[in-house]
């Protein structure tokens, strides 16, 4: 198993995940009813690639 010789500092631990975050995450428009969700999350509606999977808040 490999050891490591010298601990990393925070700030080079820091440089190191720096590109983690920069993008912005991918946005998909769901066919049907035209919302904006993650791609492959379930819209806001409840709907995943044109079938209604779950019942939305107040339905």
């Amino acid at each position: 198993m490999a050891v490591q010789q010298n601990k990393k500092s925070p700030s080079k631990r820091g440089m190191h995940r720096a590109h983690d975050f920069l993008s912005n995450p991918p946005l998909a428009v769901e066919p049907t009813t035209g919302e904006v969700h993650l791609r492959h999350h379930v819209s806001p509606n409840g709907v995943y690639r044109g079938k209604k999977v779950l019942k939305a808040k107040g339905e």
